[in-house]
């Protein structure tokens, strides 16, 4: 690894082996990750910067399926013979990138690892299903206090790569969003800084 130190979560996650294997990289704002349709060769851990999971929707708009700050970005990719959605850099990121086989190869032969692998999965299918929880909901507002509620912090939000992200993770436009955050504003239930929303419910 040339310039990162393993953070902590990571380290605790791997064996010995592997993290001699990591390595760390330097990728700009708005630059592709990975492709979708590219054959998977590694694993990327986000430790510093913002990664989105983005399709194609069908009338051509941009849906965001993950937003990653931290952690890893192609757990879903590992098993498969190519990668489902792109992903793109939203501000300038740090990864850390594990190769795809050694990783497959430890998960078959140590089960102390494997459990520690699945436990990690399962923490991510339930933020998953609170993201699909929340689109589900008809209402701009009741999306965006869902969101604050269930992945903020004591009502704080951090929003350092700007509403037009978060717009796509919320599955709707970002004129839309401006609209509800403004009725939000008025009501006096919403506050927003350039980097973060405190909601006031």
């Amino acid at each position: 690894m040339n310039f990162m130190v393993l953070p902590p979560a990571l380290k605790s996650l791997l064996p010995a082996h592997l993290q001699d294997l990591c390595e760390g990289e330097r990728i700009k704002k708005g630059s592709l990750v990975f492709r979708a349709g590219k054959k998977p060769t590694w694993m990327y851990y986000v430790v510093k910067g913002e990664v989105t999971l983005e399709r194609t929707g069908i009338r051509g708009e941009t849906v965001v399926l993950q937003r990653s700050r931290q952690g890893f970005i192609s757990e879903a990719s590992l098993r498969v013979d190519h990668y489902h959605c792109d992903a793109l850099t939203i501000l300038d990121t740090q990864v850390i990138k594990l190769p795809v086989q050694p990783m497959l190869t430890t998960l078959g032969q140590d089960p102390l690892f494997a459990n520690r692998w699945m436990m990690m999965l399962n923490q991510e299918v339930r933020r998953l299903r609170l993201h699909l929880e929340r689109l589900s909901m008809k209402s701009i507002r009741d999306r965006l206090i869902h969101l604050i509620e269930t992945e903020g912090h004591s009502g704080r939000y951090a929003i350092p790569s700007g509403l037009k992200t978060l717009s796509g993770e919320l599955g709707v436009t970002h004129e839309a969003l401006y609209r509800a955050m403004a009725q939000l504003e008025a009501e006096g239930v919403l506050h927003r800084t350039r980097d973060q929303l405190l909601f006031k419910g």
